[in-house]
């Protein structure tokens, strides 16, 4: 039997299609073999609910989570360096050569010193294939994101990241909303992130013009990662 497999970067993915980003970032429960039981979770996930869900590794997971999942595997960062004298830092090529399809670029917990860089980076990242989500903190840094045309834009309340009491939908609505025209109006996809952890934040999010949401510790630290992935898929 065929598995089912979502539009991607690797095999058509349209612009407008709704996503799940699950950043993996460097919890203990998703490192190593226990990424490897997490992707093959998501996989199950992917298929019953027919949504492209999108998870994030380590670099140092990239190869083994590529040859272990159905479907695309993205990285969480990389530089924006030439090939060369290096030591240290994460090549667009390298990343590419192991079969990841796309990165994360300018998250909080790894933000670039100056957006020089960050164009570089992008401007790398494009030159080898890799599709990229450049994350924002607020409404002026997605309007200078938008600019450089990444595949998408993600805006993450940095105060709200990990809050176990609300969300950015819940708390924010109004910041997704004006975010939302703002992406709309340069043609990248808005994702939103931070606190993101049911069906009603899904909702919200994406009535509000959102096309899909980012997550992390609410599927990643939960005892059935599944049960919450698929509560998330309600939303869509």
């Amino acid at each position: 039997m065929q598995c089912w497999r979502p539009p991607s970067p690797r095999n058509g993915r349209k612009s407008n299609s709704k996503v799940i980003f699950v950043n993996f970032k460097t919890h203990k429960e998703a490192t190593g073999p226990k990424a490897v039981e997490l992707i093959q979770k998501i996989n199950k996930c992917q298929a019953k609910a027919r949504l492209p869900v999108v998870p994030a590794v380590q670099i140092a997971d990239a190869r083994l989570c590529v040859n272990t999942s159905l479907y695309d595997i993205w990285v969480q960062h990389v530089d924006s360096i030439e090939p060369g004298q290096n030591t240290g830092w994460i090549l667009p090529e390298a990343v590419a050569a192991q079969g990841v399809v796309g990165t994360f670029l300018n998250h909080s917990e790894h933000k670039y010193s100056n957006f020089s860089d960050l164009k570089k980076a992008i401007e790398r990242c494009k030159s080898v294939g890799l599709y990229i989500m450049v994350f924002a903190k607020d409404l002026k840094e997605l309007e200078e994101i938008v600019a450089l045309k990444p595949n998408f834009v993600a805006l993450e309340p940095p105060e709200l990241i990990a809050s176990q009491n609300t969300s950015v939908a819940k708390a924010k609505p109004d910041i997704i909303e004006k975010a939302s025209k703002i992406a709309k109006k340069s043609g990248v996809p808005l994702i939103v992130g931070a606190g993101v952890k049911d069906s009603t934040d899904v909702k919200t999010s994406l009535k509000l013009g959102a096309a899909g949401v980012a997550v992390s510790s609410a599927v990643v630290l939960a005892k059935n990662p599944d049960e919450v992935l698929m509560e998330l898929a309600k939303g869509f």
